[in-house]
């Protein structure tokens, strides 16, 4: 299972705990993971292979030049890396076929073989959509998109590597970064949707990306049928989106346990 990420070292370990949760709910599963960066050491790539001790597991650092996305509108949390999923196709190996993009700030709880080996076809991607029906309405009208398509989370990708090195072009996303920068909050994750949402497979944002950050909303509006014991059950993969995030000290969000149970037996919390 080829997996990816892009950090900088204030996400190592973070990293750290979601890689350690995707070894455990994927057990006997081989991980190669696929570090974008433009900043880490070798120091950094040895904290995690110490942290996160595990024959299956094969960490590679992929070294991006610092010049590369320089002008690109950077917003609030959201650093450069971000931009890097984007150009996955050009920038991991070339034998690589399929990859996982996963986010640093998620929990994974179930085996993620059913999405890893979908079907894709033509499609470039598969992603959530997203879980909120007021950004759907919202940011589909901010970047003009189709009435009939759905704004998607990227945080968690499915990439048809083989096509998109077929048939992406590699200057369209920069075209829509330059042009449209003024519009860009969410800035990848824009620009993904706006190039993209008619080549990406849609996926249950409530199994394979549940934002915890509507979890109080979801509950009540289930009736108290989504709640943490049926998200032990029924979600792969739960994100910890936003700027609130379950290793801060304040942090109070009852999903937080995915969190911390990991990071507790990693001896990283009390």
């Amino acid at each position: 299972m080829n997996i990816v990420v892009s950090i900088n070292a204030n996400y190592l370990r973070p990293l750290c705990v979601m890689l350690r949760s995707l070894l455990d709910s994927n057990p006997g599963e081989k991980v190669c993971l696929y570090i974008l960066h433009s900043s880490l050491t070798g120091e950094n790539l040895q904290y995690i292979r110490t942290l996160v001790p595990d024959e299956r597991c094969q960490v590679t650092g992929v070294a991006i030049p610092e010049d590369f996305l320089a002008d690109a509108p950077v917003l609030f949390h959201f650093p450069k890396e971000m931009y890097y999923r984007i150009f996955s196709a050009r920038l991991l190996p070339q034998s690589l076929d399929r990859a996982l993009y996963l986010d640093p700030d998620m929990i994974v709880n179930l085996p993620l073989a059913p999405l890893y080996n979908m079907e894709m076809g033509d499609h470039y991607f598969a992603a959530a959509s997203s879980i909120n029906p007021l950004t759907q309405v919202e940011f589909k009208h901010r970047l003009d998109m189709p009435d009939d398509s759905e704004y998607f989370n990227s945080g968690v990708l499915l990439m048809n590597l083989k096509e998109l090195r077929a048939t992406q072009d590699l200057e369209a996303p920069l075209r829509y970064i330059e042009e449209n920068r003024e519009k860009l909050i969410l800035p990848d994750q824009d620009v993904l949707n706006a190039l993209y949402h008619d080549r990406t497979i849609l996926l249950d944002p409530m199994v394979y990306n549940f934002d915890a950050r509507y979890y109080g909303a979801t509950r009540v509006g289930s009736l108290g049928k989504i709640n943490l014991g049926w998200m032990r059950k029924n979600t792969a993969i739960i994100h910890y989106c936003g700027a609130n995030k379950p290793w801060n000290p304040l942090y109070l969000g009852e999903v937080g346990i995915f969190y911390k149970e990991v990071a507790q037996k990693m001896g990283l919390e009390e």
